[in-house]
């Protein structure tokens, strides 16, 4: 009999052992299922990216729980939102995904608060709440009439429009880099404030030489408009005066500012066709601010004359007097 409970002592020993590792395993079948049980979603808000005046990228992850999900982003100008992008899937996996949805029709320069919302059977869980803010439209200048041509030391104005965010009331100021151009731009007058449309203008009491304008802002990086010649033409003058020759008149005047070698050519106007050099003359002399010209010229015939001087400086331009009748 000894023999006998021996063997059974040991089946019983092999099948408590057995019992503890069945035992064992349906624990860790149990741990398991609760370790890959479904669970509520999370998810996290991430940045706001590829920011326009209008639109935005909100972007994100999500992690499922398990169990099928979907996600969607709320925005607004207030942390109440107001707005939500449609409902997009992000699966029943237990891998976090990334997500990004465009949103259009923003305003501009405007803060938005946005954030990220898991939905699934076991609930709703609201991302970080988070802010971005659009850009702002790049302020740029349209000049209406920006001068091209006027007389030596001539008042004229500078108008436009300054335009995009920002515009009204917005300090701006006229730039100016005269002949030969190498002084580079510095503001001439007093800046001034643009009206509520973005409009300006500046009133410039005269220039004594070829100029270089612009319109620009004060900030750092400044905005500037395009950059125009304003030419300042010489002013010329033409008298006519008795000779003791028959047919003979002296032609005379000033030129300001002096152009000495300037080119004088008397010129006879005739209606339907251009004008016809009759006579001329170089200016070799003159005072500091204004040089002479004299010259006795034949009258063929009676008509409109005047004096072209053409200035070669480079410092101021070209023109004409006023026409007078000869003959």
């Amino acid at each position: 009999m000894s023999g006998l409970a021996s063997r059974t002592a040991a089946i019983a020993r092999r099948l408590a052992v057995w019992g503890s590792l069945l035992a064992f395993a349906g624990l860790g079948l149990i741990a398991a299922q609760v370790a890959h049980a479904a669970a509520p979603p999370t998810p996290y808000t991430g940045e706001a990216t590829e920011l326009t005046t209008s639109s935005a990228a909100l972007k994100g992850t999500v992690y499922p729980g398990d169990a099928q999900t979907s996600y969607y982003f709320q925005y607004g100008t207030t942390s109440s939102y107001g707005a939500q992008t449609p409902i997009m899937p992000a699966g029943a996996g237990t891998q976090t995904i990334h997500v990004a949805v465009p949103v259009t029709g923003l305003s501009v320069d405007t803060e938005y608060h946005y954030r990220l919302v898991a939905v699934n059977a076991l609930g709703t869980t609201d991302g970080l709440a988070r802010t971005f803010t659009t850009k702002k439209i790049p302020l740029t200048f349209t000049v209406a009439s920006m001068p091209s041509r006027d007389p030596f030391e001539s008042p004229f104005t500078v108008d436009g429009t300054l335009s995009g965010t920002g515009s009204a009331d917005h300090a701006v100021v006229l730039q100016a880099n005269p002949f030969p151009y190498l002084a580079g731009f510095k503001a001439i007058g007093n800046p001034e404030l643009t009206e509520a449309s973005g409009s300006f203008s500046f009133s410039v009491p005269g220039l004594k030489e070829n100029t270089q304008l612009r319109v620009a802002t004060l900030e750092t990086p400044p905005a500037t408009s395009r950059v125009v010649v304003e030419l300042v033409a010489v002013r010329v003058s033409l008298h006519v005066g008795p000779t003791d020759r028959a047919g003979y008149v002296r032609l005379y005047g000033t030129v300001t500012p002096a152009e000495i070698g300037a080119q004088v050519s008397f010129q006879l106007l005739r209606p339907g066709h251009g004008p016809v050099a009759v006579s001329g003359t170089i200016i070799t002399g003159g005072k500091r601010t204004f040089s002479r010209f004299s010259r006795i010229v034949r009258i063929r015939r009676p008509g409109l004359y005047r004096a072209l001087v053409t200035v070669a400086s480079g410092a101021q331009a070209s023109n004409h007097s006023r026409a007078i009748l000869l003959g």
